[in-house]
């Protein structure tokens, strides 16, 4: 995967940037490795600084109205100052891990719709500072995020879609400004609920699983949201049966239990800081739905 980029801000005979990633696909707090090529124009020129940065999609809700936009939210420095010769090609390795919190992109190698996620490199030269365009970088789940997914399509939810909302989880430890949602459509055998929203924070240590019911009211009924949090380290998302959890709220809820209240959404602003299972996804089924209409690829 390359991109090019001549600097505008020097004009026709600038250095020019060519970025690789040797790794296209990567795991929440896996490595990155790539190369990033640099060509001196017509001249020579003063480099000052060369970074590389993780880039995506956020939601943010303004009042009333909301509104998405790029965001930064990882940031490698490559290099500092240094001169460039006219004609001279330069090639810079660089290796970072990305941060556990970086949402899923991707299931069983599909892009899993709504969502964004890419590398871009930032080349300074006279204090102008020119950024390419976006070089895609893929994002698979952990086996634990997978474990969680696969629940879901055993119990037959269909997906509806994916975003990332900026704010940050109530009693989750979270460093990402933002959080992504996975959003599904309930088994038709299911009734009360409208929909239900998953949500992943990983750690080195294991999960915090935030799952979010939207209640329908009725007659003698309260409608609102409910919400499970599950926190379970990576040896115990081994031994536990994610989708009897799962199945057994939804259960409680659906016959008027569950647990209400303030939830676990919490927006605000920040800066940098949803055969066998595996068949049945792969071949086209995720949660009942066609795996065409819920994945780009």
């Amino acid at each position: 995967m390359v991109f090019k980029k001549m600097l505008s801000s020097l004009g026709i005979g600038g250095p020019s940037v060519d970025t690789v990633l040797d790794t296209p696909t990567v795991r929440p707090g896996g490595l990155v490795r790539g190369n990033v090529h640099i060509k001196g124009g017509e001249v020579e020129v003063g480099i000052d600084y060369l970074a590389l940065g993780l880039t995506t999609r956020v939601e943010t809700e303004s009042g009333d109205h909301e509104y998405s936009s790029n965001q930064e939210f990882f940031r490698v420095d490559l290099s500092g100052p240094f001169t460039l010769a006219a004609k001279e090609e330069r090639s810079l390795p660089f290796e970072f891990t990305i941060p556990w919190e970086t949402p899923v992109t991707e299931v069983y190698g599909q892009h899993l719709r709504g969502m964004s996620m890419g590398v871009r490199t930032e080349l300074a030269v006279a204090k102008a500072v020119d950024k390419s365009d976006l070089d895609a970088l893929a994002v698979a789940p952990l086996p634990g995020q997978l474990k969680v997914l696969e629940a879901f399509q055993q119990l037959g939810f269909e997906f509806r879609s994916a975003d990332l909302e900026r704010g940050y989880l109530r009693n989750v430890r979270q460093e990402l400004p933002f959080y992504q949602e996975i959003e599904f459509y309930p088994p038709r055998h299911v009734g009360g609920i409208n929909q239900v929203e998953l949500t992943f924070v990983a750690s080195p240590q294991g999960l915090d699983i935030v799952l979010e019911a939207d209640k329908r009211g009725g007659m003698f009924t309260h409608g609102g949201d409910t919400f499970l949090h599950l926190q379970l380290s990576n040896a115990e998302l081994d031994r536990t049966d994610i989708a009897a959890q799962i199945d057994s709220w939804i259960r409680r809820i659906a016959s008027g239990g569950g647990h209400h209240g303030g939830g676990h959404r919490r927006h605000g602003h920040g800066g940098h800081h949803r055969g066998s299972v595996a068949g049945g996804i792969a071949g086209g089924l995720l949660g009942g739905m066609i795996l065409g209409d819920i994945l780009d690829g």
